[in-house]
């Protein structure tokens, strides 16, 4: 439980919000909390030793890969699955 409020402390650097209104505020405090939170779980969860810094740079850079998430969390330096072209299908005008 320590180790994610020094993340939330460290990791949850805000400079500037979207809105300025108390609700506003709130929301993206809370969205942050919990992209932070769903972060620390899927790296306890993983068999890699990942620090948290790594992990949200790996996969900001992953983002539009496809993958299987739990694969690549547990080996990270495999190649992505080939592609599979299938044929586009005609437009029947």
């Amino acid at each position: 439980m320590v180790e994610l409020f020094k993340a939330l402390k460290q990791g949850l650097k805000v400079k500037t919000f979207v809105g300025t209104s108390e609700n506003a505020v709130q929301i993206q405090i809370w969205t942050a909390l919990i992209a932070i939170l769903i972060l620390k779980y899927l790296q306890l969860k993983s068999t890699f030793g990942w620090s948290l810094s790594n992990l949200i740079a790996l996969l900001r850079q992953q983002l539009f890969v496809h993958r299987d998430l739990w694969t690549w969390l547990n080996d990270p330096f495999q190649a992505p699955p080939s592609l599979v072209l299938a044929e586009q299908l005609p437009l029947g005008l």
